[in-house]
């Protein structure tokens, strides 16, 4: 007998939006260079910050949020810089240039329909999406599949986490924020560590989505697993 979920959470990249990582990575970055070009930090140096801001983000303990630790770390490596007006500049980029970023990934016409099939199957459907994202810029990913913050009881941002995956304390903050057991709650995503691994080590139950995996030599998924139209069938033989 399929199990009665009290909770569905869904990954964004890769999962309800279909993506080469590396491609979308390297054209978002270009556009974040474009628009940051008026504060003269070079190409290079951008680029390296923002990974290494990530990294960190990636590490974070919890004891500070998520968007704390990037700008933070990123005023004491790019120094010189008004680091409120630089935040203001990236913050309006995600409202706005960020748009143009939906040429690097995928359509996923289903988007809309495995969400809505989703709360047919459970009370609560949330977000799980990697919190190292301002709002914005997880409101404008969420557009270009056709979802917007009201069909799910909770994001994950930047602004509002202090855990990122694959570390299981965010699944288990994910759940305390919406008040369910783990054991009550089903992840649905595409990488085999961040999702897969960190979840069910979290105590909750995932479905592997394989049209565009991303693997893991470590963590190999044993468990659930198919297209996204598998899963919506998936889904759809739930309780």
């Amino acid at each position: 007998m399929m199990k009665n979920y009290k909770a569905i959470l869904f990954d964004m990249d890769g999962t309800l939006l279909p993506m080469d990582m590396k491609e979308f990575t390297n054209g978002y970055f270009i556009l974040l260079a474009k628009k940051l070009a008026p504060f003269s930090i070079p190409t290079d140096v951008l680029v390296s910050t923002i990974w290494k801001g990530t990294e960190l983000m990636a590490r974070n303990d919890g004891s500070k949020r998520n968007d704390t630790v990037f700008w933070e770390f990123f005023d004491k490596e790019v120094p010189g810089h008004d680091i409120v007006k630089l935040r203001a500049c990236c913050d309006e980029f995600y409202g706005k240039e960020f748009k143009e970023a939906k040429s690097f990934t995928k359509d996923n016409p289903l988007a809309k329909e495995a969400v809505s099939l989703a709360r047919k199957k459970a009370p609560i459907v949330a977000l799980a999406t990697n919190p190292l994202f301002p709002m914005d810029g997880q409101k404008t990913r969420m557009e270009w599949v056709g979802l917007k913050p009201e069909d799910f009881d909770l994001v994950t941002s930047y602004e509002t986490d202090s855990y990122c995956k694959p570390n299981p304390e965010y699944f288990i903050s994910v759940c305390e924020r919406l008040n369910v057991d783990p054991a009550d709650c089903l992840m649905i995503g595409n990488d085999e560590n961040e999702d897969m691994y960190a979840c069910t080590k979290a105590g909750i139950d995932g479905y592997l989505i394989t049209d565009t995996m991303i693997p893991s030599k470590e963590h190999a998924w044993n468990g659930p697993k198919g297209s996204f139209r598998d899963m919506m069938e998936y889904l759809n033989n739930l309780n």
